[in-house]
C-alpha cells in the first residue's frame, strides 16, 4: 500500500505539496475549504530558488506561457524619484543561479500547479473544513475530522501536512501558540493591462520605491501583459482583515502616499481598483519542533509566514513542499525492504532541514522592510550604499543560490 497523504489546504503551498509528493509515489488527499479551487490576489514574485524547483516538477513550459522574467530590478527614492540603482536579472540569473527570476500572477501559477496535479491523480475535496485531527489506536497512521457543509466525515492517512495558510487550523491544534500579530502595516494592490497605460508608465522591470515609512514595487505579470502595483504602508486597517482582498478607494492610497514624487502618484492614479489587507505574521521559527511534530508537517504560511519584503513568501513554500517529498523519498528508499517508511522520521527530517532557513528568510524579509521603509540619517546610508555598490547590495546569492 503507497504512503498516504492528507494534505490541508489548497493554495499554492498545498498544490504544490500535493504535486511533489505524488511524484515520489505518495497518495495524496487534498482538502479545501473553499467551495472551489481558486486564488485571490495578484502579482507574486519567484526568484531563481522557486523556479529551478517549479521546473524539476515539470511545470516549465506552462511557466513560461504565463509568466514575465524582468531584465532588470531598478531601485528608487520615492520622495523625488531618484534612480539608486539596479540589479541585472533575465539571463545574467539564469546563468548564475540556473533558473531565471520571474513574476506571474498569483491566479496563473494556481491553476497551473492544479492542472499538474489533477493530472497526477491526487483526490481533491473541496468545502471541507478541518475540525480537528488526531493518531489512531495503533499510532501508526492519523485521521482527521472535517465538516462539509451539513454532514461530518473523517479521513485516515499516514500523516497530514498543514498547508492551511496564516490562520492555520493544523497549526492551532499542533502549536496552539495563538493567533498571528498585526504586523503593523497594510498592503495596497492593484492590477492593470499594459495597454490600458500611457506609454512612459508600462514596464517590462521590477520597480521598487523606497520611501519613509512605505515602499512601492511595480512588475509585469500575465506574460507582460499586466502591470501590478504593490504599495505597502505603515499603519493598518480599522477593521479586521480576515478578507485578502477588500475593496479599497484610490484615495486612501493617495492618502498613504503623500507626499511621493508625482511619477508615483501618476502611476497610483492610473489603477482603476485597489484592494488592501493588514500584514499578520508569527515569530521567526526557533526550532524544528515549530514545523513538525510526529506524524504532522507543517509549511508555508501555515508554519512562518513571511513579511512582504523579501517576496519569498511563494518561494518558502515551495521549497517546503519539495523537501517534505525529498524528505519521504529518502526514507522510503533507505527502509528495509520488509518494513513500513518511517515517516515520523521523515517528517522530522524535513523540519530539520527547513527550519533553519526559513527562519533567516523570517528575518532577513523583516530587517528589510526596517531598511526600505527608513527615515533620517539610516535612511541616508541606504541610500548611498545601493548608489555605490548597487548590485552587490541588491543581490541574494545565498537565497536564490539555496
Amino acid at each position: 500500500m503507497p504512503t498516504r497523504a492528507l494534505i490541508i489546504g489548497g493554495g499554492i503551498g498545498g498544490l504544490t505539496a500535493a504535486l511533489a509528493l505524488s511524484r515520489v509515489g505518495v497518495s495524496c488527499q487534498l482538502f479545501e475549504q473553499a467551495q472551489q479551487f481558486s486564488e485571490i490576489g495578484a502579482g507574486l514574485q519567484l526568484g531563481p530558488n522557486a523556479m529551478r524547483r517549479l521546473h524539476a516538477l515539470g511545470l516549465a513550459v506552462p511557466l513560461a506561457q504565463v509568466a514575465a522574467f524582468p531584465s532588470q530590478l531598478h531601485v528608487r527614492r520615492a520622495i523625488d524619484g531618484a534612480v539608486l540603482g539596479a540589479l541585472t536579472l533575465g539571463e545574467t540569473a539564469r546563468r548564475k543561479y540556473g533558473a531565471p527570476y520571474a513574476t506571474v500572477h498569483r491566479a496563473d501559477l494556481h491553476k497551473i500547479l492544479l492542472t499538474a496535479v489533477q493530472a497526477g491523480g491526487a483526490d481533491l475535496h473541496t468545502a471541507c473544513t478541518l475540525t480537528g485531527f488526531d493518531l489512531t489506536r495503533s499510532g501508526l497512521q492519523v485521521t482527521a475530522d472535517f465538516k462539509q457543509q451539513q454532514q461530518t466525515t473523517q479521513h485516515a492517512g499516514d500523516f497530514i501536512v498543514g498547508a492551511d495558510g496564516l490562520r492555520s487550523a493544523v497549526r492551532a491544534q499542533l502549536l496552539g501558540d495563538g493567533s498571528p500579530r498585526l504586523a503593523g502595516q497594510v498592503v495596497y494592490r492593484a492590477i492593470i493591462a499594459q495597454k490600458d497605460l500611457p506609454a512612459a508608465q508600462r514596464s517590462q522591470d521590477i520597480t521598487v520605491w523606497l520611501g519613509p515609512h512605505l515602499h512601492v514595487v511595480m512588475y509585469p505579470v500575465r506574460g507582460g501583459d499586466a502591470l501590478n502595483v504593490a504599495a505597502i504602508v505603515r499603519g493598518h486597517l480599522p477593521h479586521d482583515s480576515l478578507d485578502w482582498n477588500q475593496a479599497m478607494h484610490a484615495q486612501s492610497v493617495f492618502a498613504a502616499l503623500r507626499g511621493m514624487c508625482p511619477e508615483l502618484h501618476e502611476i497610483i492614479h492610473a489603477m482603476p481598483h485597489w484592494a488592501a489587507w493588514n500584514v499578520y505574521d508569527h515569530p521567526t521559527v526557533v526550532n524544528p519542533q515549530q514545523m513538525a511534530q510526529g506524524r504532522v508537517a507543517l509549511l508555508g504560511d501555515a508554519a512562518h509566514p513571511m513579511r512582504p519584503y523579501l517576496a519569498q513568501g511563494a518561494g518558502m513554500a515551495t521549497e517546503d513542499a519539495v523537501a517534505l517529498a525529498d524528505a519521504v523519498k529518502h526514507q522510503s528508499l533507505n527502509r528495509a525492504s520488509s518494513a513500513a517508511p518511517s515517516i515520523p522520521k521523515a517528517i522530522q527530517a524535513y523540519a530539520t532541514a527547513r527550519w533553519q532557513r526559513n527562519a533567516r528568510v523570517q528575518a532577513r524579509a523583516q530587517r528589510n522592510g526596517d531598511i526600505f521603509h527608513a527615515t533620517g540619517s539610516i535612511a541616508w546610508a541606504r541610500d548611498a550604499s545601493i548608489r555605490v555598490f548597487g548590485a552587490r547590495v541588491l543581490d541574494v546569492p545565498w537565497l536564490y543560490g539555496g
